[in-house]
């Protein structure tokens, strides 16, 4: 079956730093710290065929873990506790999330894969293993839905199913899989209502 893969990751922040675009004294660089991802089917009943998620320890330049700032800890429930007892490489993680994709389009609400892939990477001194040709925008998928660009603007990955009035499971803002549950389930029903056509995630054409 075609399939795409749907990813969102969570990067760290200190209160007010995405204001400051991450350029205050104390503020850590926006490495990723989880990723979250659905595999999509593209035929059929459009089914979510599997999930990911992996905890990624977050390293500064030098080489050293950066401890979460409470108010990380806060916006997604991850702890250090929770790194300690599932946090893996950043190179073990992107290995994962690329298994995971069986060599399908990644697709995000927006572009995660700059701080996923070219930040983080760059942050630990490593070579990319995902090309960036395998990332696509799906806020495009939305403006071939129909979704109004003033709406696009103002609607966070975690609020895009509640927007469509899409029924799902309850899911936790911030938190990197749900958050990408929460843009599959939409991409599922606009398929489903024929909005959407599969042919739309060939990226060749987007």
């Amino acid at each position: 079956m075609q399939t795409a893969i749907i990813f969102d990751c969570e990067f760290l922040c200190r209160e007010g730093s995405q204001r400051r675009f991450w350029c205050a004294a104390d503020d850590p660089d926006p490495v990723i710290a989880q990723i979250g991802a659905v595999k999509l089917g593209l035929e059929g009943d459009f089914p979510l065929l599997d999930t990911y998620r992996s905890h990624v320890l977050p390293v500064d330049r030098f080489g050293n873990r950066y401890a979460l700032d409470p108010f990380f800890t806060k916006l997604t429930g991850i702890t250090d506790e929770t790194m300690e007892a599932e946090g893996v490489s950043l190179q073990d993680a992107l290995a994962g999330v690329d298994h995971f994709s069986n060599g399908a389009q990644f697709w995000s609400w927006g572009k995660d894969e700059l701080n996923m892939v070219a930040v983080s990477c760059y942050v630990a001194g490593i070579q990319p293993s995902i090309p960036a040709g395998r990332f696509d925008n799906a806020v495009k998928l939305l403006i071939a839905a129909g979704m109004p660009i003033e709406d696009l603007a103002k609607t966070p990955s975690n609020r895009l199913a509640d927007y469509y009035r899409v029924k799902h499971p309850p899911l936790q803002g911030h938190d990197a899989l749900d958050d990408a549950l929460s843009v599959a389930y939409t991409l599922q029903y606009l398929l489903k209502s024929g909005k959407l056509q599969p042919d739309f995630f060939d990226h060749s054409k987007s």
